[in-house]
């Protein structure tokens, strides 16, 4: 139900004015009102807030591993595992983010923070390759070596990297669910918005990227990274002048605590519990203190029945005693330990899609390398063919909003609308699947039109780059239905309290994506190079086999989406108190 507020005097009188259902206050700390704050207008601050920050950042990103090959001198194999690993721990710290934003700074406090930091890396980036690592002067394109690099010099670079990582990964997470935060989902027509909030929010951050990959990407493969470099500093710079400038609208949602805390207090109290005999059939004897808001925000979790080894931290026999958190535990904390532990079986599932998602980043660059990349006189770089998955985003999104959700709808003929946002997450890993086959086709062809003797391998096949716009497509169309749903879903079914860490989930999924790659490369690598052989992704990748590695990646995610269609009929949603529709899920 929604608040009033009493207004200060407007024309004549006062004024009631309608607040926000949801808890949401303004920057004072006052109930927020719903036509003073957040909607659209704070919802698109945010959308460009984002696609400049995304421009920033795969301005680096997006032609990374080719400055650690052609500036730093690192083989193939190294340079995508270290590509790896960088992308792995941008996402790392988004845990982080997450932690500081649910605990005690809030969404908006950690925004701000972490972009500053994320700036303060990409100057320290650009002046470290500007002022040292350029050397000699016009090196880093594909034809001109650098010179060997200092240790200082390089651990100057990795530090610029890795605090550009810290601030986007602690950023990424929060800025999403504050997105979020500016549509009261207690609203009918906000509650919608809020939903369609989430598609734009990664169009947005796909669109960001379009720059990223074409013009700097362009730029960056033609040895020109200083421009490239301090083109995106200039936009994660306008970036964050950007978001501040919306402070007046925003909405927000209040700390709630040190969520670890109270995870641990319901484990400590169920094995203080252990041997309590719990009564059979429906239980009566849960703690529950009467506070609605008290453990994890503005609504109420209703008991359920799975984990029921946790109901121990809530059974009392006794309507007299002293409460001891650690001993003693409401349902509402119960149950959001136990929506934690649904939700992790889900997200497992989807780290091996982030495995197959992270080879854009990688190998698909350096197979584009050793492709055919002219036409006539122009060379296009191989990471502006990332271009083509953002536009296949883009199309995907329309289609899916447009076309297939209304249709689906229809043939149902039901209340749910459209596809849940499980059934979208397992049909992006069967478009997944689709695309590192058809990957491991195009490096059949690009092998059989390839010189064996080739040197650093650029351009050494005959077969055009354009070959590769398929694969690029399909990823493209998985990630609509895999991330999209991604966001919605933990977005949705985390706890009120954790809203941030539900984002966070979904950034961890990547980043353990990208270790999972980097450890699946060193062991083909391992394996593969026996008995003299080169392995299946050498320096020159005209004496490997990279299409036995797409194929591999493909067996394991077949393997993974039988795990996940058990996982998603298993799962069950959270119940809320009040009089809030529980959605049910399931595949």
């Amino acid at each position: 139900m929604a608040c009033l507020q009493v207004s200060k005097e407007k024309l004549k009188g006062e004024v009631e004015q309608e607040c926000t259902g949801d808890g949401t206050v303004d920057l004072h700390g006052h109930p927020a009102v719903r036509e003073q704050t957040g909607k659209w207008v704070a919802g698109i601050v945010i959308l460009l807030n984002q696609g400049l920050a995304t421009l920033a950042f795969f301005g680096v990103g997006v032609n990374l591993v080719l400055f650690l090959t052609r500036v730093l001198q690192q083989d193939n194999a190294d340079a995508a595992n270290s590509v790896s690993k960088w992308t792995g721990t941008v996402y790392i710290f988004s845990l982080v983010g997450a932690f500081l934003s649910d605990s005690y700074w809030g969404r908006y406090k950690t925004c701000a923070i972490f972009q500053v930091i994320f700036v303060i890396g990409l100057v320290l980036l650009s002046l470290a390759t500007q002022l040292f690592l350029l050397k000699p002067r016009g090196c880093g394109d594909e034809n001109t070596q650098c010179r060997t690099q200092s240790s200082w010099e390089i651990s100057l670079f990795y530090v610029s990297i890795y605090m550009i990582a810290l601030g986007n990964g602690g950023y990424q997470p929060n800025i999403a669910t504050f997105g979020a935060d500016q549509f009261d989902e207690e609203d009918e027509h906000e509650g919608h918005s809020k939903v369609t909030f989430f598609s734009y929010f990664y169009l947005a951050l796909n669109l960001g990227s379009l720059f990223s990959n074409t013009i700097l990407g362009y730029f960056e493969d033609e040895g020109i990274w200083v421009l490239g470099f301090w083109a995106s500093t200039g936009s994660a710079f306008a970036a964050l002048v950007l978001f501040l400038g919306g402070t007046k609208r925003y909405r927000h949602f209040k700390p709630r605590g040190n969520p670890l805390a109270r995870f641990f207090q319901v484990i400590v109290a169920a094995a203080n519990n252990w041997k309590v005999e719990m009564p059979g059939g429906e239980v009566h004897n849960l703690y529950e203190d009467g506070n609605e808001k008290s453990i994890v925000g503005a609504r109420k979790m209703l008991h359920t029945e799975g984990f029921k080894f946790l109901d121990r931290a809530a059974f009392t026999n006794s309507p007299v005693f002293e409460y001891n958190p650690w001993r003693l535990c409401p349902v509402s904390q119960v149950e959001e330990v136990k929506c934690i532990l649904s939700l992790l079986p889900i997200w497992l599932c989807t780290i091996i899609y982030s495995v197959v998602f992270t080879q854009m980043a990688s190998l698909f660059v350096e197979q584009g390398d050793s492709m055919r990349t002219t036409i006539s006189n122009f060379r296009i770089p191989p990471a502006s063919m990332s271009s083509f998955d953002i536009l296949s985003v883009a199309v995907f999104i329309f289609l899916y909003r447009k076309v297939i959700d209304p249709l689906v709808s229809r043939i149902r003929k039901n209340k749910v609308k459209g596809l849940n946002e499980l059934q979208r997450m397992g049909i992006g890993l069967v478009i997944a699947i689709m695309a590192m086959v058809v990957a491991g086709i195009v490096e059949c062809y690009r092998l059989k039109y390839a010189r064996k003797d080739c040197r650093h391998c650029q351009g050494s096949s005959s077969l055009s780059i354009f070959w590769q716009v398929p694969q690029y497509a399909l990823i493209g169309a998985s990630e609509v239905f895999m991330y999209v749903g991604q966001l919605e879903f933990f977005n949705a079914q985390a706890p009120d309290g954790l809203k941030s860490f539900g984002s966070a989930l979904c950034m961890t999924s990547i980043s353990l994506g990208n270790y999972v790659s980097s450890l699946l490369v060193s062991i083909v690598m391992k394996f593969s190079t026996v008995d003299n052989m080169p392995g299946w992704i050498p320096g020159n990748l005209n004496r490997g086999h990279l299409d036995r590695f797409y194929f591999l990646l493909a067996g394991l995610t077949i393997v993974d989406l039988v795990l996940y269609i058990a996982c998603a009929k298993w799962y069950k949603s959270m119940k809320l108190g009040k009089d809030n529709e529980n959605r049910q899920y399931g595949v």
